[in-house]
């Protein structure tokens, strides 16, 4: 998959980011740390190379890129090589399960909240931060995602539809916090986070599942052949 090559191409471009950028990062981990309850078991949907994963606590990941699971593993996650349509874990096995600027780069949007939903636990949590689409900094990397060898196949989200999307999956009592309410250049300091959206460019929403919703496969259980190993 074209989405896959180019973070599995650019993986010292995409670490790169995050060292040039320690302000906007640190921001965009204080919102998600906002919203994140005392968990226990917790997993990562596109985790990457760990870069949100490892500095919040959650053991496991899911990624299809295999030398970003790399890194991430030597961050101290156990990472699997799959995709977040079809999560290789039984129902109810999180009590958290983490997406960060993962949901613009998903073939199925609906499919993924739908596994979401399934490996979490009653009362367990989904955790999404993305780059709000009418944000000024989301209205430019929308206008120039095509320049992008990251963002060009990105279809990024307002928070009002993921909200919405949110909601068809089954997930309820949403919250939202946000942050970065200036461009990253101009970042003398790490960026506040305020309740709501509306103003900041990086949101995290947060929503709860309460009951079975979706259908379950007895037989997904974690298949080893698939953890990657360095």
């Amino acid at each position: 998959m074209p989405k896959t090559d180019s973070f599995d191409d650019n993986v010292d471009r995409y670490e790169s980011w995050f060292e040039r950028n320690r302000l906007a990062y640190e921001s965009e981990l204080e919102a998600i740390r906002d919203l994140l309850q005392p968990c226990g078991r917790g997993l990562e949907i596109g985790v990457g190379t760990g870069r949100f994963a490892a500095p919040l606590g959650l053991r496991f990941g899911v990624d299809p890129s295999l030398n970003m699971g790399k890194v991430a593993i030597r961050r101290g996650i156990e990472v699997t090589l799959g995709i977040g349509e079809k999560l290789p874990f039984k129902e109810s096995s999180f009590d958290v399960v983490l997406m960060v600027t993962t949901i613009c780069f998903l073939d199925d949007v609906p499919a993924v909240l739908k596994e979401a939903y399934r490996v979490l636990k009653i009362n367990g949590h989904i955790l999404i931060g993305f780059l709000d689409r009418e944000s000024p900094l989301g209205k430019k990397y929308e206008a120039k995602k095509e320049e992008s060898d990251f963002y060009r196949f990105a279809s990024f989200f307002s928070a009002d539809e993921l909200g919405l999307h949110l909601r068809e999956a089954g997930f309820v009592e949403l919250s939202f916090v946000q942050t970065l309410f200036e461009p990253t250049s101009n970042i003398e300091k790490r960026a506040s986070v305020k309740r709501g959206c509306g103003e900041g460019s990086f949101v995290a929403v947060r929503g709860k599942r309460l009951v079975y919703h979706g259908h379950v496969r007895a037989d997904d259980t974690l298949s080893a052949p698939y953890l990657i190993d360095l």
